[in-house]
């Protein structure tokens, strides 16, 4: 089990595309799955980019998030293995898409994926939760769900717009549905020590998150962004890359609290 003992489940979200959720979903899943973690990625983001990065084909299958969402399925029954050791995923199919509009009318909206992840409960060290890049039913069930949210953060001019309002959910949900809820971290992405606005973003992110940043950042390079269309982790697929070292660390990081 997790380090002191207690499943850790983060639900991974920021509302802006394009920050490196799905790759430090997977990535990260894999660095702690490669320490002997066990691990689960669930991907609710309706484009399936978690599924397919781990290698897995989210249209063989007949029940999928949708179905947990739903039909109330147990998140045990759609479990997958992936091809790496210790790591699962409980993928995303296209009907995902609609699930926003079919789950207004459905009783206790917001709880479908906690009650779901009780099946789970024990059997992982590690849930990762991809969250899709808005702020709707499909996020705040995410959020009810999660001990902790982690925020990947691009250093890029307008890194921080949104945030705001991510933490206005956030208190919104602690106070109806998830007392304990925080962000508890905050990472960098798509780094560049070169570049002075990098240093500046990052300079910025510490004042407003001092506490939840993390010292690990995720350089912005070739290799992370090609490892998700071969269907493999950066760890696997360039195990010595700048990227794959620096989801270690990372992970590394984040075991050790």
């Amino acid at each position: 089990m997790a380090d002191d003992g207690a499943m850790r489940i983060f639900a991974v979200a920021n509302q802006k595309g394009g920050v490196g959720k799905t790759t430090t979903t997977t990535s990260l899943g894999a660095a702690l799955a490669q320490r002997d973690k066990r691990v689960l990625v669930v991907d609710l983001d309706p484009q399936g980019n978690a599924t397919t990065g781990l290698g897995v084909d989210g249209r063989k299958f007949e029940r999928s998030v949708y179905d947990v969402l739903l039909n109330d399925v147990p998140m045990v029954d759609i479990v997958e293995p992936t091809g790496f050791n210790n790591l699962f995923v409980a993928p995303a199919t296209l009907d995902l898409a609609g699930v926003e509009q079919e789950l207004t009318s459905v009783i206790s909206r917001e709880l479908r994926l906690k009650r779901a992840l009780a099946s789970v409960d024990g059997e992982f060290d590690y849930i990762f939760i991809d969250c899709p890049p808005s702020l709707g039913l499909i996020t705040i069930n995410a959020f009810a769900a999660a001990t902790e949210i982690m925020v990947p953060v691009q250093t890029e001019f307008y890194a921080l717009e949104g945030l705001t309002q991510l933490q206005r959910i956030v208190d919104l949900v602690q106070r109806n549905l998830n007392p304990t809820l925080r962000i508890s971290k905050v990472i960098l992405t798509m780094y560049d020590s070169r570049n002075t606005l990098s240093t500046d973003v990052a300079a910025e992110v510490r004042r407003h998150f001092p506490d939840e940043l993390c010292r690990t950042v995720i350089p912005r390079t070739v290799r992370l962004a090609e490892a998700p269309s071969f269907g493999q982790p950066i760890t696997y697929f360039d195990p010595n890359s700048k990227g794959a070292k620096s989801y270690r660390a990372l992970a590394e990081e984040i075991m050790n609290g």
